[in-house]
């Protein structure tokens, strides 16, 4: 056998071996908004990056896709999203779209803390519930989240969005519901009456804002590693310490929160929107009203004089507006009251995203209120 044979029997062997070893591709995943983003970036850190459908700062309640956000749910193995409750538009283009993609609806999973919309724009006298004491069980059948433990802890992260935009288009993106064909610019909502839905977002039954309790974050961690370790067994045991590691993550922002709003004392505050009531019941602190029914809604004359009597007669310490609207509605509830003004952001638009973003969210939304508390 001549030696440059041998060398080239060598070489196929070795491209061979390196063939059958080879890492198995990792599943392509699309999530809807940041913390969901966050949530999965933890765990498949290491070995890949999830899409995010929903750019950072847009109201998720109404959305128009970019072109490649379309591609992004088209070409995912598995999707992850808040649910119909907080995106109604978004059901309608993950059928289209994300045909051949695992699909779960976190509202949807079992052992989750899940709450009522809060009534009128005033909240004293609303009870705090929280787990099965909620009065929602939420039951799914265990094929459906593999290896799913319900008393998993209150702890949860968030991911690191690097959106790949790929060569090829979307067979099914011209007929799907709010894919925007023209541009890459995703629209903002437009205000609409109180007295009625927005563009079919209700706000009877649950509160979809079920991220801002880290004790349901910490499940979410859970039933995403467990899909994507089906969908790729080979990486399932990184997917699982990934989670580990993500709930531990979350139950040292928990603790710090804990400590922060306990050194700032008790404070009265008012939201911009009623999106916090999860964080409010982890945290045992009580907004006394919401300016906003929704982030998608003006609110009438008769809401605001009502939020500010309520801020009078509770001697209600801070308002709280969000980054991504209009600071001219807070200052008209404050006009004529001592409250001070102060911004918290449900979405985290101003957090970097990744796999830290979850605890980091956490930890912003309960430094502001405090800051607000304190100052």
């Amino acid at each position: 056998m001549s030696t440059s044979l041998g060398r080239g029997l060598a070489c196929s062997a070795l491209a061979i071996a390196a063939a059958s070893t080879a890492p198995a591709e990792v599943p392509r995943v699309a999530t809807d908004i940041a913390p969901v983003h966050g949530l999965a970036a933890r765990v498949m850190d290491g070995l890949g990056t999830p899409d995010l459908v929903v750019t950072p700062g847009a109201s998720p309640h109404e959305y128009a896709m970019r072109p490649s956000e379309a591609r992004a749910l088209q070409e995912a193995d598995a999707v992850f999203w808040i649910g119909a409750e907080l995106e109604p538009w978004l059901e309608e283009s993950i059928g289209a779209l994300a045909t051949d993609a695992r699909v779960v609806e976190l509202l949807d999973v079992e052992g989750i803390t899940t709450l009522e919309f809060r009534e009128g724009a005033t909240f004293e006298g609303h009870d705090h519930e929280h787990g099965d004491d909620a009065g929602h069980d939420h039951d799914h059948d265990a094929g459906d989240h593999p290896g799913h433990e319900d008393e998993a802890e209150g702890d949860h992260a968030h991911a690191e969005d690097d959106h790949a935009d790929g060569d090829h288009g979307s067979d099914h993106a011209e007929g799907a519901a709010h894919v925007e064909s023209q541009g890459d610019g995703a629209h903002a909502d437009h205000a609409v009456d109180e007295d009625h839905d927005h563009a079919g977002h209700s706000h009877e039954g649950i509160d979809p804002h079920a991220w801002l309790d880290p004790g349901n974050a910490g499940i979410w961690l859970d039933v995403i590693a467990e899909e994507l370790s089906a969908l790729d067994p080979e990486n399932a045991q990184t997917y699982r310490d990934n989670a580990a590691a993500g709930r531990e993550e979350i139950a040292a922002a928990v603790a710090d929160v804990e400590e922060t709003l306990s050194a700032a004392g008790g404070v009265g505050f008012v939201v911009f929107h009623d999106a916090y009531h999860y964080f409010e019941n982890r945290f045992g602190i009580s907004a006394a009203g919401a300016i906003s029914l929704s982030d998608a809604s003006d609110p009438s004359p008769a809401r605001i004089e009502e939020v500010q009597e309520t801020i009078r007669d509770l001697g209600v310490a801070c308002i709280y507006s969000e980054p991504q609207f209009s600071q001219s509605l807070v200052a008209t509830v404050s006009d004529g009251t001592e409250a001070r003004a102060a911004v918290i952001d449900p979405l985290g638009f101003e957090l970097e995203t990744g796999p830290g973003f979850y605890p980091a969210l956490i930890r912003s939304i309960g430094e502001s209120i405090a800051g607000c508390a304190s100052s």
